[in-house]
């Protein structure tokens, strides 16, 4: 049996000023806890030339390899393509479009820490992803009406 519906999978796009710590991981997170049922952007504002290292190796501890990624630039049409837009941290800068939704995750700036300040963001970020994916994404239900486990 194909699923043919015609339901749009949700986007979310993460933002934080330099797109090198806390949006890539929440887009890692989003990513991976997802299984590819939500699209899944990230940018900043000013984005760094690198992803921190120290995320990437927290993210590497919990099984998953941001070591490719690359911080990008953050675009309107990144914004106006999403139904979400999370920022973390990037003021104003973000540009605002009627019928979206905003979240603004206040979480400490991993710029310049180790993996041990790492750590806890990256489960705070962790934490928040999961929630978020179960407002995205209704449990489906049994032939019975109950939700499947």
């Amino acid at each position: 049996m194909s699923a043919t519906g015609t339901t749009k999978k949700p986007s979310v796009l993460f933002v934080c000023v330099h797109n090198a710590g806390r949006s890539q991981m929440a887009a890692a997170y989003l990513t991976a806890l997802s299984g590819g049922a939500i699209e899944v952007r990230s940018a900043g504002s000013e984005p760094a030339a690198l992803v921190n290292p120290a995320a990437v190796a927290a993210m590497a501890e919990d099984g998953i390899d941001m070591s490719a990624e690359i911080p990008k630039v953050l675009s309107t049409d990144a914004v106006r393509e999403s139904d979400v837009v999370i920022t973390m941290g990037c003021g104003d800068t973000c540009p605002i479009f009627p019928g979206k939704r905003y979240e603004d995750w206040e979480l400490k700036d991993p710029a310049g820490q180790g993996v041990d300040a790492v750590r806890p963001i990256r489960d705070d970020i962790k934490s928040r992803v999961r929630a978020l994916i179960s407002e995205l994404l209704p449990v489906p239900e049994s032939p019975e009406g109950e939700p499947k486990p």
